[in-house]
């Protein structure tokens, strides 16, 4: 987390992901998603909504291959 990373309430990482609240909720109980607790509040960081989507994205084909045998795509 960087200091100029701004912290998101469950509901706004909800948002910004697409999806509702509990399926946040779901990943920060079971430690999936990396979260800030500040008192009973928790907050996630931009970085790591980020990094979230980073770790999930799923490659082409074509990028697969080209990952495989360092050529660009």
């Amino acid at each position: 987390m960087t200091n100029q990373d701004r912290l998101l309430t469950v509901a706004e990482a909800a948002e910004r992901l697409g999806t509702g609240a509990r399926f946040i909720r779901r990943l920060i109980q079971e430690r999936r998603i990396r979260y800030v607790k500040l008192g009973k509040h928790v907050r996630i960081s931009e970085s790591a909504i980020a990094a979230f989507i980073a770790e999930r994205t799923v490659l082409t084909a074509a990028e697969s291959r080209a990952a495989r045998y360092g050529k660009a795509v």
